[in-house]
């Protein structure tokens, strides 16, 4: 899937394949983390990985208010425990499949929200 606007500085989406996301300057494979200014392939590949310890270090490096968790084709839930956990960070969650997490984000973005994306 193919995005057309993009702002340069940022790092919004261009496009999205089963196994790899690109940016205006980049390309890595999922699983994957994005925000404004900030991005990293990451060792998480399923929903049962996610919890505060593994996203403190990349919360960090860009404050964030909104986690949009892609969980791959199709759409899955977090855990109620696990919202909690990421709530008490001050972050809130959203999941759905990784296209549509990829459209949320740019959109979000472009509306200069401190948003960030963690594709499955």
């Amino acid at each position: 899937m193919e995005f057309n606007q993009q702002e340069a500085s940022y790092n919004s989406i261009v496009s999205i394949e089963e196994r790899y996301v690109k940016l205006a300057h980049a390309q890595f494979k999922i699983p994957c983390f994005i925000s404004s200014r900030y991005y990293c392939e990451v060792d998480m590949a399923h929903l049962d990985d996610i919890d505060k310890i593994s996203l403190f270090p990349l919360s960090n490096q860009d404050d964030i208010d909104l986690l949009i968790i892609g969980t791959g084709a199709t759409h899955q839930f977090l855990h109620p425990k696990q919202q909690e956990a990421i709530r008490q960070m001050g972050i809130g969650t959203e999941s759905m499949n990784n296209k549509s997490a990829c459209r949320s984000f740019n959109l979000l973005l472009s509306d200069t929200r401190s948003v960030g994306l963690l594709l499955l």
